[in-house]
């Protein structure tokens, strides 16, 4: 959830300051009051549905606005909200081709080929290094990419531009996985755990996963017991974590010597619809 959440929060820093016609370099900007308009019931619309139809409407009739990549980045969002998974790719794919620099798209496609990508996809390979090479780009962007709102403070940005670090490396961290590289996915998961301003508790819960299938018994039975104390946990990643610690234990006794039951391993939880970011809004063409 903190992926869209974050990105929904970007696109709005961008909009509100430049629909107020907030002086600000490179921000975009509404080129009449209709348009103003029109982009304010995208940005206040209260679902989703309501959002990709008015931002849909606004694409329509202005064509030549300068918030297409930003409109676009939405409904791909909005898409993922909805487990759509063609149409935020489509979406996503257009956004990135109105503004090649709009990192919040890159995250986007990132996490949505890392999440629906499985082992025995005929594309698989080709699917994981497009997210690689999304997540791995908007790494390199984000460092040095410019307030998308004046008014947004120093902190609030920098905390915004550390969750959408953690979020890429989440992405890498979930390719490695379906890769069968679990080391790699415990450095990446690690990345983002420590590099947040606000950690996903279903990174936690991955991280046990990858410490699971490396054979780290004791390191998934530690970091799956993290998981009901962190700030804002929901139930089922709760009742994952704990599938995923008795996983442990029973593997755990098994390696020593033991009688083990079996446990089916859990699925780590998925994503959040990539869901937008805490604060972050892709860069205006």
């Amino acid at each position: 959830m903190k992926n869209l959440l974050l990105l929904g929060t970007v696109a709005l820093a961008i909009a509100a300051g430049a629909i107020a016609q907030t002086p600000a370099p490179k921000a975009p900007g509404a080129k009449s009051a209709e348009e103003a308009t029109a982009l304010n019931a995208v940005f206040t619309a209260t679902d989703v549905d309501g959002q990709i139809a008015a931002a849909n409407a606004v694409l329509e009739k202005y064509a030549d606005t300068q918030f297409k990549s930003i409109l676009l980045q939405m409904i791909a969002a909005d898409y993922q909200r909805k487990n759509d998974y063609p149409k935020t790719i489509v979406f996503g794919d257009r956004a990135l081709e109105a503004d090649p620099q709009n990192y919040s798209a890159m995250l986007i496609l990132a996490n949505e080929y890392a999440k629906t990508t499985k082992e025995n996809d005929f594309d698989k390979d080709e699917k994981l290094g497009k997210a690689d090479g999304y997540a791995n780009k908007m790494l390199a962007i984000v460092p040095t990419a410019p307030k998308p709102n004046p008014k947004m403070t120093d902190e609030q940005w920098e905390a915004s531009k550390k969750d959408l670090a953690s979020s890429a490396h989440e992405a890498l961290g979930m390719t490695a996985l379906v890769r069968k590289k679990p080391d790699v996915a415990i450095d990446e998961f690690k990345k983002s755990i420590d590099v947040a301003a606000t950690a996903d508790p279903s990174t936690y819960v991955r991280l046990a996963v990858a410490y699971n299938l490396a054979g780290k018994y004791d390191e998934a039975i530690a970091t799956a017991e993290k998981v009901p104390n962190l700030p804002g946990v929901l139930p089922q990643v709760k009742s994952v974590a704990q599938a995923e610690r008795v996983r442990a234990i029973q593997a755990k006794k098994k390696a020593e010597g033991g009688a083990a039951t079996p446990v089916t391993p859990a699925a780590a939880p998925a994503p959040a619809p990539t869901p937008a970011p805490a604060t972050e809004t892709p860069k205006p063409q």
